[in-house]
């Protein structure tokens, strides 16, 4: 079945043109004026809209096990629910428990996610140390196309790792050419602070940010990039939420190190106020982590995704409702930590972020997808809109408008921690291997239609990182008699 859009502005990151776009066999076979659709083809009309690529998000966790229970999003109604927001591949995370086989966790996840409805990948996370790790992780890279390896540097007792962890899986790492990434929180800082405030009897999820305040992210964020300073690898800090963090990210750039950052779309539009709604419910449905954050925090962050600081904007989907948050009822620490917003991203960041003046529409695809195919290596297939590359589209209506309701999500979760936002700029129609997933409200999202997207390591990169790190090596000295 062939996939014509006509009458539509091809916006990509690097330029815009007026142009017709040709779709066949899940890919894209032509752009232009006037382009010729064999008999038969299915016309979209743009209208004069935008086509763009569609867009990537770098953080979810559908189907996660976390904190005694299972996230509501499985990982169909997580990527359908993507497709109804713009968003055409998703990476998630295969997260082992502690001690288990990151092989066993890899054929758990794969099991579960072969009923998404869209593109997918995985990072693989690092949760302790041994032999068996080490190899596993050349397995993964080599065999199964993982190309990013996750660190928690929070959650003591559960999935943190330590000092002695990151090392060793930093520098693995950079031998197969993979990315670290990082959950930067003190975790020790944060235990120690929930056990002070739970024993004072301080127990809502108003204290929830007060237990991990923007210190414990800036103080994680500069020791990853330190060990991958020492180590000689680049980093990649996940859901940088505050001034802080970023500081530590800007310094780092500054001397020339290889440190990404991504941002979610939730920490640039929600502030900490929420912790203190009168509604224990609405309070805890914003428990996440890192938590929302002070105003100010906001315009800092917006500068350092406009200045490039910070190149990815994800949404660290993992959507627990409102009987699992309940288990924490008398205890914040036990809120199961998590938000949804898949659905939402898109048009959150467009309405924030372009009708405010901060992004161009070029720059919007640059962050929303272009970005994040090219740090993690599946550019030009995604994250462009060019001849060869597969056919994930959306046609993006800058006037079309919207009221967020949790009635209207798609999301299992039953709440929408942007509910009640008005947004300026949607997906009209969405494309997924060249198929209309998503047309006026319309849902066509097929269970187990997505395909894993093996992402292959960054030799050139890593051989120049190599080389670099043996010019800053200290060299041995020789004492004379």
């Amino acid at each position: 079945m062939s996939v014509i859009i006509r009458g539509g502005t091809v916006v990509n990151a690097d330029a815009s043109v007026r142009a017709d776009v040709l779709c066949e066999g899940g890919v894209i076979r032509a752009i232009g004026t006037d382009v010729h659709a064999p008999a038969g083809a299915e016309v979209v009309d743009a209208g004069g809209a935008l086509v763009m690529p569609g867009g990537i998000d770098t953080h979810t966790h559908m189907e996660l096990p976390f904190m005694g229970t299972v996230t509501v999003d499985d990982f169909f109604t997580g990527t359908a629910a993507g497709l109804s927001g713009g968003t055409t591949m998703i990476l998630d995370f295969v997260i082992p428990a502690a001690k288990q086989s990151m092989m066993e966790a890899y054929r758990n996840w794969s099991g579960w996610a072969e009923k998404s409805a869209s593109d997918y990948g995985f990072h693989a996370a690092v949760t302790w140390w041994d032999e068996s790790v080490h190899r596993d992780m050349g397995t993964l890279v080599n065999e199964h196309g993982i190309n990013s390896f996750k660190h928690f540097m929070a959650y003591k007792g559960a999935m943190m790792a330590d000092d002695e962890v990151l090392v060793n899986s930093f520098t693995r790492a950079l031998e197969l050419g993979a990315l670290p990434t990082v959950h930067a929180e003190n975790g020790e800082l944060v235990f120690q602070l929930q056990n002070k405030l739970v024993g004072m009897g301080l127990v809502g999820p108003e204290q929830h940010p007060v237990s991990r305040p923007p210190a414990v992210e800036a103080e994680a964020t500069n020791r990853a990039i330190r060990l991958a300073e020492v180590i000689g690898c680049p980093v990649y800090i996940v859901h940088v939420s505050n001034e802080e963090a970023l500081q530590a990210i800007v310094r780092a750039r500054a001397t020339g190190q290889r440190v990404f950052g991504e941002v979610l779309a939730g920490h640039l539009t929600i502030d900490d106020s929420v912790y203190r709604h009168p509604d224990w419910r609405v309070a805890a449905a914003h428990v996440m982590s890192p938590p929302f954050r002070a105003k100010k925090h906001q315009d800092a962050l917006w500068a350092g995704l406009q200045a490039g600081h910070l190149q990815t904007t994800a949404t660290d989907h993992c959507a627990f409702c409102d009987e699992q948050k309940a288990m924490g009822a008398e205890n914040f620490a036990k809120i199961p930590n998590g938000c949804a917003g898949v659905e939402d991203r898109m048009a959150v960041i467009w309405d924030a972020g372009v009708n405010s003046g901060r992004l161009t529409p070029n720059e919007f695809v640059r962050v929303t997808s272009a970005n994040a195919a090219q740090i993690f290596n599946v550019y030009p297939r995604k994250g462009v809109v060019a001849v060869g590359s597969d056919a994930d589209l959306v046609v993006w209506d800058p006037s079309a408008s919207k009221t967020i309701t949790t009635a209207k999500s798609v999301s299992k979760v039953g709440y929408n921690v942007f509910e009640g936002r008005t947004v300026t700029g949607l997906p009209v129609v969405t494309l997924s291997q060249g198929k209309v997933v998503w047309t006026g409200g319309d849902l066509r999202a097929v269970r187990g239609a997505g395909r894993y997207v093996k992402r292959p390591p960054f030799p050139t990169l890593f051989d120049a990182l190599r080389r670099q790190a043996a010019l800053n090596a200290p060299q041995a000295v020789k004492r004379s008699a």
